[in-house]
C-alpha cells in the first residue's frame, strides 16, 4: 500500500496507470474503518488493477456540526488495518493499493464548494428532507474523487442505500462512464450493520443495537401475509415501546426517526407490495439509540 497526501501526487500515478491501461477501482470512505469497508476494499482489488481508497471526513455533507465533531477519526489505525488485509490476501497486492489521505484544503484549496447538486424526487425522501445539504455534499466530494482518481468502477455499501441512488443519478447528471457497485452489508454476529458511527455506542447501547435489526428480520417474514402499512406501523411501535417492554435502565433513549417502505430502484413510497418495481422494494430506517444515529435497510 502506498499512501498519498496530495491530489497532484493521485492525479500523476492515476496516469501512470492509464498510460499501462489499467483499470482503477475506488472505494470513497470517510475512514474510521471495519470490516464493512474492507470488503469493499477487497472485491475492488479483485476487480482491477488498481484501488485507490480515499479516506477524508467530508465536511460539507455534515448539517450537524456537532455530528461533524464527533465523527470518529482513525487514521494510524484505518491504514493498519488495510496493511492486514493485505497480509491475508493471498496474491501480493501492495502494488495495487492507493490510499489517498487528503486535508480539507487539499480536497476544497479554493475553499467550501459553491457548487450544489440536486437529484430531485430520490432525495426528497427519508434522509433528504431530515439532512437538508446532505446528497448534495456527498455528490461534491465524489465527483472530486472521481476526477482525481478516473475509475472504471467505484465500489458503496448498500447500508446507505440512499446513497447509491444518489450516486447512480450524479452518474447520470455528470455522463461519467463509471460503473457503480452496490456492496452488502457487512454485520455483526449478532446483526449489528457494521458502522463507523458504532465506535460512539456505550457498552449498553450496544448490546441494545441489534434490535434494530432483528426487528427488521421480523418485517421481512410478516410481509409475507401482512400489507405495506402494518408492516411499517409494527417496526415503528416495536422500537418504540422497546424502553417499556425491556424495562430499559440508565436513561437510555430508542428512538426510529422514520421506517419507509419504497420502491427499490425510485426510492418513492409504496401503498401494497404489487406497486414495487423490477427490484422489489426495500425498507429503510433511521434509528437514534443514546444519541447517536444509526441507520439500516431491509429488503423484501
Amino acid at each position: 500500500m502506498k499512501q498519498i497526501t496530495k491530489a497532484a501526487d493521485l492525479e500523476l500515478a492515476v496516469k501512470e496507470a492509464k498510460n499501462q491501461n489499467l483499470e482503477i477501482g475506488l472505494v470513497p470512505t470517510m475512514g474510521a474503518l471495519h470490516e464493512g469497508h474492507l470488503s469493499l476494499i477487497e472485491r475492488a482489488l479483485k476487480e482491477n488493477d488498481l484501488v485507490v481508497v480515499s479516506l477524508f471526513v467530508n465536511p460539507i455533507q455534515f448539517n450537524n456540526k456537532e455530528d461533524l465533531e464527533k465523527y470518529p477519526r482513525t487514521i494510524d489505525a484505518d491504514l493498519e488495518l488495510i496493511k492486514n488485509l493485505e497480509l491475508r490476501i493471498k496474491n501480493s497486492c501492495s502494488d495495487k493499493l492507493l490510499a489517498f489521505t487528503p486535508t480539507v484544503d487539499e480536497m476544497y484549496p479554493q475553499g467550501e464548494p459553491k457548487e450544489v447538486y440536486h437529484f430531485g424526487p430520490v432525495e426528497e425522501v427519508m434522509e433528504g428532507p431530515r439532512r437538508p445539504g446532505h446528497f448534495s455534499g456527498v455528490a461534491v466530494v465524489v465527483r472530486r474523487l472521481f476526477d482525481l482518481a478516473q475509475p472504471k468502477r467505484a465500489y458503496f455499501g448498500e447500508k446507505d442505500y440512499q446513497q447509491i441512488a444518489v450516486i447512480r443519478a450524479l452518474l447520470e447528471q455528470i455522463k461519467y462512464p463509471i460503473e457503480l457497485i452496490p456492496c452488502p452489508i457487512v454485520r455483526a454476529d449478532d446483526g449489528l450493520a457494521l458502522s463507523s458511527r458504532n465506535m460512539r455506542l456505550s457498552p449498553e447501547a450496544r448490546a441494545i443495537a441489534p434490535t434494530i435489526n432483528a426487528t427488521l428480520e421480523q418485517a421481512a417474514e410478516m410481509a409475507q401475509y401482512e400489507d405495506v402499512d402494518d408492516v411499517k406501523e409494527w417496526v415503528l411501535d416495536t422500537l418504540s415501546t422497546f424502553h417499556e417492554v425491556h424495562d430499559v435502565k440508565n436513561g437510555l433513549k430508542f428512538e426510529p426517526e422514520y421506517f419507509e417502505i419504497v420502491d427499490a430502484r425510485t426510492l418513492q413510497p409504496i401503498e401494497n407490495w404489487e406497486a414495487a418495481g423490477d427490484l422489489g422494494a426495500v425498507g429503510c430506517i433511521a434509528v437514534w439509540l443514546d444519541g447517536v444515529r444509526l441507520i439500516d435497510i431491509v429488503k423484501f
